[in-house]
């Protein structure tokens, strides 16, 4: 096989709930494999499983046998997230095997690692263990993703965060190249801002702290670009991030590409249809100013 290259890492995360941080990771990863041509790998790490669950689903709120019989498959074999942290936990060695049981193929080039029911009692299970461990899980398991024989190698790999500082989001964000914050225009997705940035400085410390990108999404359309409500809200987000880029240190980036709203991008992930049409040229523009951002030298 030729030899892989690190992929790019990026997570999407917001303490509110209802942005719209599903629906995003979803369609930007669909975005990136079908529009890019990438090898992208996405994982639902949110224990309210809201992206596994509409996977499961087709368009008509059947079970999708195909999902369902893999899922089962994966249970039994134990290749599930859940057991790759309690392997990670329990055996230093870390003896946790990469393979399609535990990743799944959406299409050629999207592929997906499901969420599970027992990641909301991970805490709990953590109790036992050195916590201070899990620091390095994720970047651990992307190692074994990279070097694995048995699955592809992947361009960008995207990840669905818990809304909350929990120690996988810990995990996580610790690793990645960029943490991308969707926020809406209404005042408590606002107000929510600063609370996210001086929490991620804090929390993710020891470790450098990644570039953070913040984009408005569900924002309200009106003659060709936003409402005046909308860029009301939004001017109050770039002030709010650059005043704390400039007393943090952290890197900060304000995308002036936002996501409209509009009823059917809803259904993108339920019967799998992908971005609808209407939708790509905003996440091509998105995509470039990530990509960009990403590959800015510090």
């Amino acid at each position: 096989m030729p030899e892989k290259k690190p992929p790019k890492t990026i997570a999407t995360i917001n303490f509110k709930g209802g942005v719209g941080k599903t629906t995003m990771t979803w369609c930007l990863g669909d975005y990136i494999s079908t529009y890019q041509n990438d090898n992208t790998l996405i994982f639902d790490l949110d224990a309210q499983m809201s992206l596994t669950q509409a996977i499961t689903l087709n368009d008509d709120g059947s079970v999708y046998e195909q999902f369902s019989d893999w899922s089962e498959k994966s249970y039994q074999t134990k290749k599930t997230v859940f057991y790759a942290i309690f392997e990670y936990i329990s055996d230093k060695k870390f003896n946790f095997d990469v393979d399609y049981n535990f990743i799944y193929k959406i299409t050629e080039k999207y592929h997906f690692v499901p969420s599970v029911e027992e990641l909301y009692w991970l805490e709990l299970e953590l109790g036992a263990f050195d916590r201070k461990l899990m620091k390095g899980f994720m970047r651990d398991l992307l190692g074994k993703v990279s070097c694995s024989e048995n699955v592809l190698g992947y361009n960008y790999i995207l990840f669905d965060c818990p809304p909350s500082f929990t120690l996988l989001s810990y995990s996580i964000l610790s690793c990645c190249d960029l943490i991308l914050i969707p926020v809406n225009p209404d005042f408590y997705a606002v107000k929510g801002v600063p609370l996210i940035l001086n929490a991620l400085k804090l929390k993710i410390q020891p470790f450098p702290a990644p570039k953070i990108a913040v984009f408005m999404n569900k924002a309200k359309p009106h003659a060709g670009g936003m409402t005046k409500e909308s860029k009301f809200y939004w001017d109050t987000v770039k002030r709010i991030c650059h005043d704390t880029s400039k007393e943090t240190g952290i890197d900060i980036k304000c995308f002036d590409t936002p996501i409209y709203d509009r009823a059917d991008i809803k259904r993108s992930v339920i019967g799998k249809n992908g971005i609808p049409q209407a939708f790509v040229p905003d996440f091509r523009i998105l995509w470039d100013n990530i990509v960009r951002f990403i590959n800015e030298q510090r």
